[in-house]
């Protein structure tokens, strides 16, 4: 397909009150190509693509729309000139059918024609190879399905851009292959997308070219074929990284005298979360992870630990003393704590300022009837906020305007004000940029050197195998194997899940 400019967004400013979000940002898409938009957390990515839909009034700058200057001022203009956006929250209703979903505030009048609205919707889900059913209810579709519903609603309304945010977050790899081959159908029809991912692997197996931002600022445009993964990296971040591979070679092993010491141990650990009953145990200045596909019950796991869902049987040992830990004060009172896999739902309380967030789970330990000072508070958050290195303009500000790396990190000092001996991580660093990853995990190798216990949870297995030193694979809910020294590859653990016992 001939490069036929599409989309021109040429000397895109915005600021907010102190931070100016994008400076003299330029951006261009062609018809028919795949075009990744990376960035750190804070980088403009969100920014750039709220001016282009409407949400936020450009400062100054202008976008032209096949050669045509337009002015989008709300997402109903972006909507008009086929400009659509699908977030890595499904915005649909899952209690309406697939076509009801696909046509909603579209009817012309009060007598709709379901029979023909069907029939459409059948036929446009079979031209993009969706496997749904138009009279099928949403909610009884898979996350990726009713990802790929939301895509064929904006290729249905006359779509020339669309706009994938974090569209594979919540996926598996089975079901990122069929987004990806619905991506190339529309990139052979003509459509221009741009894609908003985390994913490296993603970005190199689909996307034609990457434009990277920093700072709110164009670091360039390039050619996939001209921009190695390490470079893509280093322009990312600022900073030339010969690899990101060798943190662990960076920090020492715990050596205290009683180094190897199992701090928690747990036989027969069931909750109801559908796992199978499983035998668990951490050593002292040990970080072990649990791996497996998504839904194999990783995180089932350690929420059991913690006593975050109900436990129906199982013995559970703190330094070989049996304890009973069926909710999470129990856990947190024995010296453990846990970063959930959700910061939206489990994590952060948005209203509440940083400060608050970070002094919760101490003031829950300490009790409500003992509140911190003011003083002993700010002292608190100014501590790890220059510790974390915490991008906030005060610790009054509320958590939800922060980035989701810097919001992660607001909950990562929460746990670590408590001091804890056992740290439970689970996805801590999904969905924030490159560098906060490389930060959390050198994070977790330092902890571990001064004597803290660490389980790690990540769907990159890459990630685990640069954290981790012993790994239990799960596969259907149950454990299936354990690995360390040599057999931590990715190689070993792919054949663990897939040959189990």
């Amino acid at each position: 397909m001939n490069e036929t400019t599409l989309l021109k967004m040429r000397g895109i400013v915005k600021s907010f009150p102190g931070v100016r979000a994008l400076q003299n940002v330029d951006f261009t898409l062609n018809k028919g190509e795949i075009h990744a938009l990376m960035g750190e957390n804070g980088a403009g990515k969100s920014t750039l693509i709220k001016v282009l839909t409407g949400v936020y009034p450009k400062d100054a700058g202008n976008i032209e729309l096949e050669g045509k200057a337009v002015a989008i001022h709300s997402p109903q203009d972006a909507q008009n000139l086929g400009i659509s956006t699908v977030y890595q929250e499904i915005t649909l209703c899952p209690n309406l059918t697939v076509a009801e979903n696909m046509f909603i505030g579209r009817g012309e009048g009060v007598l709709t024609n379901w029979k023909q609205i069907n029939a459409d919707a059948d036929k446009l889900l079979q031209s993009l190879d969706i496997p749904a059913k138009a009279t099928q209810q949403l909610s009884n579709c898979s996350i990726a399905v009713q990802q790929m519903v939301a895509i064929a609603r904006a290729v249905d309304m006359d779509c020339k851009v669309l706009i994938l945010d974090e569209p594979t977050s919540s996926l598996d790899e089975q079901e990122v292959e069929k987004l990806f081959g619905l991506m190339r159908d529309l990139k052979e029809m003509g459509v221009g997308i741009i894609f908003v991912t985390h994913f490296l692997d993603q970005v190199y197996e689909v996307c034609d070219k990457i434009t990277v931002l920093r700072d709110g600022q164009l670091v360039g445009e390039y050619e996939i074929k001209d921009l190695p993964r390490v470079q893509l990296v280093a322009k990312m971040l600022g900073k030339e990284m010969d690899d990101l591979s060798d943190i662990k070679g960076e920090t020492n092993e715990y050596k205290g005298k009683d180094a190897g010491e199992i701090v928690f141990e747990a036989k027969d650990l069931q909750s109801d979360a559908g796992i199978k009953p499983f035998d668990f145990f951490i050593k002292k200045g040990e970080v072990n992870g649990f791996t497996g596909l998504l839904g194999s019950g990783r995180s089932e796991c350690v929420r059991a630990i913690f006593g975050a869902d109900r436990i129906l049987g199982g013995k559970v040992k703190v330094h070989g003393k049996d304890v009973k830990i069926n909710k999470p004060i129990d856990a947190m009172r024995n010296g453990i704590a846990y970063l959930p896999e959700d910061r939206k739902i489990d994590g952060i309380i948005g209203d509440l300022s940083v400060r608050e967030n970070i002094i919760l789970a101490l003031q829950v330990l300490t009790g409500f009837f003992k509140p911190f000072s003011k003083a002993e508070a700010n002292a608190f958050a100014d501590e790890f906020i220059e510790k974390l290195n915490i991008k906030t303009s005060s610790a009054d500000k509320p958590i939800k305007a922060l980035s989701g790396g810097n919001q992660q990190k607001v909950i990562l000092a929460r746990w670590l004000l408590m001091h804890p001996e056992y740290l439970i991580l689970d996805e801590p660093t999904r969905g924030i940029d490159v560098g906060t990853k490389v930060a959390i995990q050198k994070l977790v190798l330092e902890l571990a050197s001064e004597g803290m216990s660490v389980t790690f949870i990540s769907s990159e297995t890459d990630e685990m195998l640069r954290t981790c030193s012993r790994l239990v694979v799960m596969r259907d809910r149950k454990v299936v194997g354990e690995l360390t020294g040599d057999d931590l590859t990715q190689n070993k653990i792919m054949a663990t899940i897939a040959g189990g016992e």
